[in-house]
């Protein structure tokens, strides 16, 4: 259900904010306004803010496609406190995700991000702790979850480092780190699951 709330919730104030632009300005992550203005809800309302409808349907797509199995497996390992998690792991990536924006832009007046892409990232790469040898799809191409994910980490990095194409690499990358780390830290025997799902494929 809460994968459901976040998606309707998203679409909605996403679509809101394409009708006004004020409501936009308002909400984005502008690290300039943060510093000068204190404006710290920024940090979280630009994660339910997308560039237009494409941006939005492909993030809301890969949430549903991988947080529905996700909350489903926090409920196996957190009974009742899955919701609870699930959204620390959401709404903690967004954060995350937005402080290397903070920390690199804070003094420049032109800088605004948004999106849901780094908590989206969580979202996949906490799948992928998992799951690592699960198949997914890259541009229509399978390959294993944890090797899909190595190309992910490496190419955004790479982009952020090289920039010039206006999307937020950093978010995309520290929002799979944070995936990746939060339920190890929660439950640290998952990083040993991850080792012996990978190792038996070469046994």
């Amino acid at each position: 259900m809460i994968v459901y709330i976040i998606i309707i919730f998203t679409s909605l104030f996403s679509y809101l904010a394409f009708q006004d632009v004020n409501l936009m300005n308002r909400f984005i992550m502008y690290p300039y306004a943060v510093k000068r203005n204190n404006e710290w809800w920024r940090f979280v309302s630009s994660g339910f803010l997308h560039a237009d409808y494409m941006h939005l349907f492909f993030n809301m797509f890969v949430l549903y496609s991988f947080g529905l199995f996700l909350i489903q497996y926090f409920e196996l390992l957190f009974d009742g406190l899955s919701i609870y998690y699930f959204l620390i792991l959401y709404i903690g990536a967004i954060i995350v995700s937005d402080l290397s924006s903070y920390i690199k832009y804070h003094e420049s007046p032109s800088y605004r991000s948004l999106g849901a892409s780094g908590a989206v990232s969580a979202v996949l790469f906490a799948f992928i702790l998992i799951n690592p040898m699960s198949q997914v799809l890259v541009f229509f191409i399978p390959m294993p979850g944890v090797l899909m994910g190595v190309i992910y980490l490496g190419y955004s990095w790479y982009m952020a480092k090289r920039g010039g194409d206006r999307i937020n690499h950093d978010a995309h990358f520290y929002g799979a780190v944070f995936g990746f780390l939060f339920p190890i830290l929660l439950k640290p025997e998952l990083f040993m699951n991850l080792i012996e799902q990978i190792q038996s494929v070469f046994n």
